[in-house]
């Protein structure tokens, strides 16, 4: 089965949606990520609701583009009756220098020629499609009651044309604004514009404040829009993916609940966008960790939601699931699994609050106490095994992976002990970057010339990568070298992708790559100077996108469709790390890059 996943996506920080090229809306849950979806067809055609604007004749074609350096899709329909535009955006920009995020979906449809005869329909549902909304429709809009958050929308198309989905002509510029919460009482067409405008701008203005290399641009420049729109505005949380239950291969049952926040992707992408010289979202993440961390006395889970909590119960829905992939799972058990890498990830995010002098003396974190909580965290937990970061569901290992990142970790608390002037921090920290260092070296393989997964295992883990990349491994080294090339035997694909591992786990042989692990091999090329085939290996993997550069978490390597969650965050911070690797030609330490 060959497909892609043929939509993009439009967000403001506050909600996401997913819009395909037919025009309707896939996804889109309300008044939050994780909150029930409003618009599911993604995982359940008749129960998921829609929300369409297209073409009644059903021989048109269409195209989907981003307006250049925007979050605003534009979404272009021709057909024998003429063809029209269709843009939606979700509007952000600052208003009495506050960010204003909406809970407001804009869509603008325009002739371009011809006089094209089109339908319009919007039919929410609450509770993952359970529950059907009161409909109520006034003069110029419609509301929807009785769901999670009532929703109103608010336009100049016919009120019965779309609560009865009869076609008419279009022969004006017509606008839909859908809220939730707060209705639109301000004039339709110019509120629609002047956000429009005002959306445009911005991010317009915050990709102009990107440092970015001219190696690919365009996709850098992609993956960032689309990773600062998995930031919640509101509490600094960072989500893996917007969507739930899209599985990892057809009829794996690999299907999770991404809408959460990992303390390890947040690590990878706040070091993304560090990459790049913005600084905003460090600074929103360390309220959320900040936070996080005030109601843990021990051990940190390796997700929690949005706003923090600590539970988020896993179940099945009666849905009929994306390509009918059951079950469709909501919530995620993982927060129950013991994953002791997050506390070195945890310091390595907030690191740069502590040491980086582009942060004014006053924004700095001067307190020392979240720094030794997680120390004293490693301590405890370095003789422990895990899940590891692949989230075994049956399987406890003592794994390398997260000997790497105590390693990582106590080395960033050793640069804050420095800044600090604490000595006793500086001595724990010491002590646990030695004891780390005798963890990750009983997983060296002599025979294999590498390391592997675990302590006493043969397998090797595309993770590893990174021993090189974080810069445990001298890149100029021969052993170096020999790692890399094991880890290219046992796990890299004829067409160039990355299995993140090979063996058998809680739900057979994994059967599709993983798309960041591709990525993190193309870094590890980098860092030990074969840049050429570093950048080959990057335009190779650059081409398992979709229409509109958007990256799903796993490809198929038989056939190289998009499988997994999507657009999945780790993938773009993947891209975007590697790069910058590229970029700078690295093959030297920066701040998050460690001597041995």
């Amino acid at each position: 089965m060959k497909h892609n996943y043929d939509m993009g996506i439009i967000g403001n920080c506050g909600y996401m949606a997913h819009i395909n090229r037919n025009g309707n809306v896939d996804w889109m849950c309300w008044p939050r990520f994780d909150s029930s979806f409003v618009f599911g067809g993604l995982l359940d055609q008749k129960k998921g609701g829609e929300y369409y604007v297209r073409p009644v004749d059903p021989n048109y074609t269409s195209t989907q583009e981003y307006i250049e350096n925007t979050n605003i899709l534009k979404t272009t329909f021709v057909s024998e009756d003429g063809s029209f535009e269709l843009i939606d955006f979700a509007p952000r920009f600052l208003q009495n220098e506050r960010h204003y995020y909406p809970l407001m979906l804009i869509r603008k449809v325009r002739v371009l020629s011809g006089n094209p005869r089109i339908i319009v329909s919007c039919k929410p549902v609450g509770d993952y499609g359970s529950k059907q909304p009161t409909v109520h429709n006034g003069s110029n809009h419609i509301n929807f009651s009785s769901l999670e958050t009532v929703i109103r929308l608010t336009t100049n198309v016919s009120l019965n044309h779309i609560l009865h989905e009869i076609p008419f002509v279009l022969t004006e510029t017509k606008y839909l604004i859908l809220t939730s919460g707060s209705p639109l009482e301000a004039p339709l067409d110019l509120t629609a514009e002047d956000f429009f405008y005002k959306t445009r701008k911005y991010w317009h203005n915050w990709v102009k404040h990107c440092s970015i290399g001219n190696f690919h641009q365009n996709l850098v420049i992609r993956s960032a829009l689309a990773l600062k729109i998995h930031q919640f505005q509101d509490t600094g949380a960072i989500i893996a993916a917007g969507t739930m239950s899209l599985p990892e291969s057809d009829k794996s049952t690999r299907n999770w609940d991404y809408r959460y926040c990992w303390m390890r992707d947040s690590y990878y992408t706040l070091n993304a966008f560090t990459s790049i010289g913005h600084f905003e979202e460090m600074e929103r993440y360390s309220h959320y960790i900040e936070n996080v961390a005030a109601s843990e006395e021990e051990r940190y889970q390796p997700l929690y939601s949005i706003m923090g909590e600590k539970t988020i119960i896993e179940n099945t829905l009666d849905l009929d699931g994306y390509l009918n992939n059951q079950p469709v799972r909501v919530g995620n058990q993982a927060y129950t699994h013991i994953q002791n890498d997050v506390y070195g990830q945890v310091i390595l995010s907030i690191l740069p609050l502590y040491i980086d002098k582009r942060f004014p003396q006053k924004t700095r974190i001067h307190n020392p106490k979240l720094i030794y909580h997680i120390l004293k965290m490693i301590d405890m937990t370095m003789d422990e095994p895990d899940a590891g970061l692949w989230e075994f569901r049956n399987l406890a290992q003592k794994h390398c992976y997260t000997f790497l990142f105590h390693w990582a970790g106590a080395n960033a608390a050793l640069k804050i002990s420095r800044a600090l002037c604490d000595p006793k921090m500086e001595e724990i920290a010491l002590n646990l970057i030695e004891r780390s260092k005798e963890q990750i070296e009983a997983c060296w393989n002599e025979e294999l010339g590498a390391y592997t997964q675990a302590i006493g295992t043969v397998h090797m883990d595309a993770s590893l990568l990174q021993m090189i990349t974080l810069g445990y491994i001298d890149p100029n080294s021969p052993r170096a070298l020999s790692h890399l090339a094991q880890l290219e035997k046992e796990l890299k694909t004829p067409e160039g992708l990355f299995y993140r591992y090979k063996h058998a786990d809680d739900f057979g042989v994994p059967e599709v790559s993983f798309l960041v692990c591709a990525f993190w091999y193309v870094e590890a090329l980098a860092c030990v100077g074969k840049i050429p085939e570093a950048i080959e290996e990057f335009k190779n993997i650059s081409k398992y996108c979709n229409h509109l550069s958007l990256f799903s978490e796993d490809v198929d390597p038989k056939n190289g469709s998009q499988w997994g969650n999507f657009p999945q965050a780790y993938s773009h911070v993947g891209l975007m790390n590697a790069a910058f690797r590229i970029s700078r030609k690295m093959d030297k330490p920066d701040f998050i890059r460690f001597d041995r």
